[in-house]
């Protein structure tokens, strides 16, 4: 903009004293290089340089009088907006006039029944502003920074390198989100070949996700080359914008409420993350250090030895779709088969595989696991078991037989509920109990509608209606059940020199 106002400047001068011929000349240029229409354009070249435009006055039908009439309308219509208030206006002025409330001047009175509803909002906008909690909401540095990150969709992927990931976090919060800190997994998937590296995270923080970045960049085989992410405030902030511009890594996001554009991580946020640390609720430093452990050993276990499926194309017709998938592979074996990965990386990988005993890092997520299923039941801290060549054996021998104790998984399996031993509400025979035990001892078989009734009679006031026989019924059978078992047990525990009827 500064450089049209430069060359309006430079070539006013020019044209006023060119020729008809060279105007032409000029102007054609000029209409070229600006893109202005022809006509704005005359418009600019005649004006005379440095000529200062008066703002134009506009001629207002509706005056402060008129302003001051719909704003007590407006107020009495209990402030609804422009258009409920245009056909509100006659009713309104006939009613409030009509019991004295209202003394318009015809005028006046014409004008606001003529008043359009855009106007209203117009000139109630000063109104509506200095009310609390009607301010427009002001737009903070994260919106600005989420408008200048591209948007990417799954289908914009095409066939990327490796080293652009997908990001996503994971709340491990129990259940329904409640409020609190709790412990959080940040997730990252390689497009091309899966590699999926997961970090446990204290709690949702935007420089934890800058650490986080850090950390996976020194354990990757390959380069980070971008991030995508959704539309997260941990993701959408000057700090992590700062990182990847800093770090040349290409930064986009998924359109706001489609999660199908990030697929490739919420896939793994299942396939991976829920299917190692389950649905309990991680908080505090101690789990958070608990989890990062397990995903020390998982990640290894899932990238080397832990084939997936990859997306190879899909077609729909109609309302099925019809998908086709490569054959199953590790990303490590995807890496090695890429062509754009060095083959420095290539034989880097291939002596870190074998390198790798599978069963001794399962070993490890498992004792990894144990440990978190502890936190999320109980809130403390299991002893993990130390690791070793006899521990290896016994734990390779016990996976020929551990489907027969059901899920493997610690954190996957029921934990035992805490016995209901108290009473949530009042007993009602708390005070008359002795009384009806000495009934049950001087009749044993009578019949609990029989003592139903004695208490009705005996205390109307509270047992008239009956409503507690069941209760009293419950209670009757445990007495009765425990007088048997007193009876049978005394009878075992007779000393052996006391003589026995016969």
């Amino acid at each position: 903009m500064t450089t049209r106002k430069e060359l309006v400047a430079a070539l006013q001068l020019r044209y006023r004293s060119a020729t008809f011929g060279d105007r032409i000349r000029i102007l054609d240029e000029f209409v070229a290089l600006t893109g202005y229409h022809r006509k704005h354009a005359i418009r600019l070249l005649r004006e005379a340089p440095g000529a200062a435009k008066l703002p134009r006055e506009r001629n207002r039908l509706y005056d402060e009088a008129v302003r001051q009439a719909l704003t007590v309308l407006w107020e009495a219509a209990d402030r609804v907006c422009g258009k409920r208030l245009k056909a509100l206006i006659p009713k309104l002025v006939n009613a409030m006039e009509r019991h004295g409330h209202l003394d318009l001047d015809p005028v006046i009175k014409v004008k606001l029944l003529e008043v359009s509803a855009a106007t209203i909002d117009r000139m109630l906008a000063n109104a509506r502003a200095q009310i609390d909690g009607q301010r427009k909401r002001r737009k903070g540095v994260g919106s600005a920074i989420r408008r200048s990150i591209p948007v990417r969709t799954f289908a914009d992927w095409r066939d990327p390198p490796p080293g652009f990931f997908e990001i996503d976090m994971v709340e491990h919060c129990g259940g329904s989100k409640t409020d609190g800190e709790f412990v959080h997994t940040l997730t990252l998937t390689d497009i091309a070949s899966g590699w999926t590296e997961c970090v446990a995270m204290r709690t949702r923080n935007q420089m934890l996700v800058i650490e986080a970045f850090d950390k996976v960049a020194v354990d990757l085989p390959f380069a980070m080359l971008g991030v995508d992410s959704d539309n997260d405030t941990a993701f959408m902030n000057q700090n992590v914008f700062d990182y990847c511009k800093g770090h040349g890594l290409e930064q986009t996001r998924s359109r706001a409420y489609k999660k199908n554009d990030q697929a490739w991580v919420e896939q793994k946020n299942g396939s991976v993350v829920r299917r190692l640390v389950g649905y309990g609720r991680l908080s505090g430093t101690d789990a958070r250090n608990a989890l990062a452990q397990l995903y020390a050993s998982s990640r290894l276990y899932i990238n080397f030895f832990q084939p997936s499926f990859k997306l190879k194309s899909k077609t729909r017709d109609g309302a099925r779709v019809h998908k086709v998938y490569f054959e199953p592979a590790t990303p490590c074996d995807r890496l090695l088969a890429h062509d754009s990965v060095d083959l420095a990386i290539k034989e880097k990988l291939k002596a870190q595989f074998n390198s790798l005993d599978p069963v001794r890092l399962l070993q490890e997520m498992r004792t990894a696991q144990q440990t978190l299923s502890e936190f999320a039941a109980y809130g403390v801290r299991a002893e993990a078991a130390t690791a070793g060549e006899s521990d290896v054996a016994v734990f390779l021998e016990s996976l020929s037989s551990a489907w027969k104790e059901g899920e493997a998984r610690p954190t996957h399996r029921k934990q035992p509920k805490a016995k209901h031993w108290w009473k949530t509400r009042v007993d009602p025979f708390a005070d008359v109990w002795p009384v009806i035990e000495g009934w049950l001892i001087a009749e044993p078989a009578v019949a609990t509608n029989e003592l139903m009734n004695r208490l009705a009679t005996m205390v109307p006031d509270i047992y008239a209606s009956k409503a507690q026989l069941r209760t009293l019924q419950r209670r009757v059978k445990a007495w009765r059940a425990e007088r048997v078992k007193e009876m049978i047990l005394g009878s075992l525990r007779k000393p052996a020199d006391t003589p026995v009827e016969v």
